[in-house]
């Protein structure tokens, strides 16, 4: 008798286990179903390893990618392909972050009940919130450089704007040999982490605004150097001797003997609050594609703190998330998380539901965002030619740029956001060395921006 039921408790275990491993089954294939789906083994919506289903469009119905069992058909515009690649992809799936393979579920039309079976076998229709012709005119304007551009709306989070370089046609893709380190199939909004150079200064100026006592009092007087050792590599330099400035002409002129200061004022381990607090060392989905993560070190003091503030030393930044931080600022605090799908259709053109965050935490608070946004303006009126050199823009901006050592020519920065009417947007403009931040990458911003605002 105890033989029988030591026997019937086995099998009621065994029976539990069963039950327990289907039902996550279940709720492993309802949340991954898409990802198995879209597996490249799966003959039904593969060729040759290729996907072979489902069509991107960008924001306004321009057809930028469509997939078919004879192959990929790309826009017939070769500005257009160029200038959209990265945020479309490749057919190859060798833009990791391109939709065409990040989306790869939401293109073949996966849904748990019946799987990817369509009567059509043509998936879905995926419309992306980047506009190809302001793309277009960011490629255009980026020219012969590498580097990358974006602009996104912060209170609705689309991303209207995503240009990588280097960058190729993807009708015609090149042959890249092992070892290649160009970047030309890295998405550098959303995968590169580049050093900031004075961009981070904005970081700072939001620990100085809350923290010391008084700011609007501040003043320093920049010879060209500040020394803190007998070393010549113990000091922060200028370009040349700004004179006596206080913390809104520190910013204005981007001194950065000055901001050495004010960062032995702040303090370590408040710089290391604000930097994470502001995001640029977190990292973002962008409907589930992830950004890569930025890094700051903040030494305890001296000279390297001093460098640290000003973002140079160890800092790395994604160029999305100082974009985003922008955006914050604008925003009062809190940003719109990004997003680069606008929507997708099935096959009958019935719309499917997309979850999307709608605000970031509080990068910035409120009062400061405002004290920001008003010295951001100056800067833009005193320092980088106002009216004269972005005609018609209601625009609130800080340079950088990003020494490399050696004899490498800097990276330029521009970043910051408009105010115009109708367009609220936080924009990024990052020129691998590029030289001056307002000069090459700050021209190229007010190019794409006046395209932005004129749509």
């Amino acid at each position: 008798m105890k033989k029988l039921e030591r026997r019937a408790i086995l099998c009621l275990c065994l029976a539990a286990v069963l039950i327990i491993g289907l039902g996550l089954f279940v709720y492993l294939q309802f949340r991954d179903g898409g990802d198995w789906a879209a597996y490249p083994a799966n003959k039904h919506i593969y060729k040759d390893g290729h996907l072979a289903t489902g069509s991107i469009y960008d924001v306004n119905g321009t057809l930028l990618l469509e997939n078919t069992k004879d192959g990929p058909k790309y826009n017939s515009d070769y500005s257009k392909r160029v200038a959209t690649l990265h945020a479309v992809g490749d057919n190859e799936g060798n833009i990791a972050t391109g939709a065409n393979t990040a989306f790869g579920d939401k293109l073949v039309g996966y849904n748990f009940i019946n799987g990817v079976y369509s009567t059509n076998e043509k998936g879905r229709s995926l419309y992306l919130t980047i506009d190809s012709d302001i793309c277009e005119v960011a490629s255009e304007a980026m020219g012969d450089h590498d580097g990358t551009i974006g602009v996104y709306n912060y209170e609705t989070g689309e991303i209207i704007c995503m240009v990588s370089k280097p960058d190729y046609d993807p009708q015609d893709p090149p042959q890249v040999e092992e070892g290649d380190d160009s970047g030309i199939y890295m998405n550098k909004l959303i995968s590169a982490t580049i050093v900031p150079g004075s961009t981070f200064k904005l970081v700072t100026s939001a620990a100085a605004i809350d923290t010391i006592e008084d700011i609007d009092s501040f003043s320093y007087t920049c010879t060209g150097v500040k020394q803190y050792a007998t070393a010549d590599v113990d000091k922060v330099s200028c370009p040349y001797a700004h004179g006596t400035v206080d913390f809104e002409g520190a910013l204005a002129k981007s001194c950065n003997c000055a901001f050495a200061e004010l960062s032995e004022m702040i303090g370590q381990a408040t710089m290391e609050e604000y930097a994470k607090k502001s995001g640029l060392t977190s990292q973002y989905k962008i409907n589930g594609i992830k950004t890569a993560k930025g890094s700051a070190e903040f030494p305890e003091s001296g000279v390297n703190l001093a460098w640290a503030s000003i973002g140079q030393y160890h800092d790395l930044v994604n160029p999305a998330a100082m974009m985003i931080y922008a955006g914050a600022i604008a925003n009062g605090g809190k940003a719109a998380q990004p997003r680069l799908i606008d929507s997708v259709k099935f096959s009958n053109g019935w719309p499917a539901s997309i979850p999307w965050e709608p605000k970031t935490d509080e990068l910035i608070g409120r009062s400061t965002a405002n004290t920001l946004s008003r010295l951001m303006k100056n800067n833009v009126e005193v320092s980088y030619g106002g009216e004269s050199n972005f005609p018609g823009l209601d625009l609130y901006a800080k340079s950088g740029t990003a020494q490399l050592g050696g004899d490498q020519e800097p990276h330029s920065w521009f970043t910051g956001f408009i105010k115009n009417e109708g367009s609220p947007y936080a924009f990024v403009v990052v020129v691998e060395h590029g030289g001056w931040g307002s000069e090459t990458a700050g021209s190229i911003a007010n190019e794409v921006l006046q395209a932005v605002v004129n749509r």
